[in-house]
């Protein structure tokens, strides 16, 4: 009996570990820098559809940035993943990183 609750429970959390790698995959959003502006700490993307921010259309944007590090990580023209979300202020790119 021990052996099937041991069982149950490495199967029930290998499931929930599974399901939050889906989860997490589907906030990433693919787009392109289109401009960024280093002083006011905001980049422009051209991006698909944004289903994690209620987006259904590829658009471009301009989002403030959460670390104005990021935007010494990319240049105009480079292809990119990004998270972001949306506050009071407007939407904020929380991860970004060049697409392999």
């Amino acid at each position: 009996m021990n052996r099937i609750i041991r069982i149950a429970a490495a199967l029930a959390l290998t499931m929930s570990l599974a399901a939050g790698a889906i989860a997490a995959e589907g906030t990433s959003i693919s787009g392109e820098v289109k401009k960024i502006d280093e002083s006011a700490g905001k980049i422009t993307l051209k991006h698909g559809p944004a289903k994690s921010l209620g987006m259904e259309e590829p658009m471009t944007m301009v989002y403030r940035v959460k670390d104005a590090a990021m935007l010494k990580q990319v240049k105009v023209g480079d292809k990119v993943t990004f998270e972001a979300e949306e506050a009071t202020s407007g939407y904020t790119v929380t991860k970004m990183q060049k697409a392999k």
